[in-house]
């Protein structure tokens, strides 16, 4: 399908819905943020962004993109570090 010249297909679509997560994890974050009264990064947000990023990376593979191969490996990095963290501070306060 192709809408205002734009080739529409199961990839434009997983594109989309990738960044998607990307804006809801700043919406959860800002959510909780304000719930608390000052800026926090929730679990749900390094979650989001994980699967996000991994998202990106198929999308990216897909496209044979370099720039976003690479972007998306070192923010799966990034993000399954932040993680791993989070959970091993959370053992560490039981």
């Amino acid at each position: 399908m192709v809408i205002f010249g734009f080739q529409i297909n199961f990839w434009t679509v997983w594109g989309f819905a990738a960044q998607f997560l990307f804006l809801l994890s700043f919406i959860i974050q800002w959510y909780k943020s304000e719930k608390i009264g000052r800026s926090h990064l929730p679990a749900e947000f390094w979650r989001l962004r994980l699967i996000a990023s991994v998202m990106i990376l198929c999308y990216a593979l897909q496209r044979k993109d370099l720039v976003f191969i690479i972007g998306a490996t070192l923010q799966i990095g990034m993000y399954s570090r932040n993680i791993y963290l989070n959970l091993k501070n959370k053992r560490h306060e039981t």
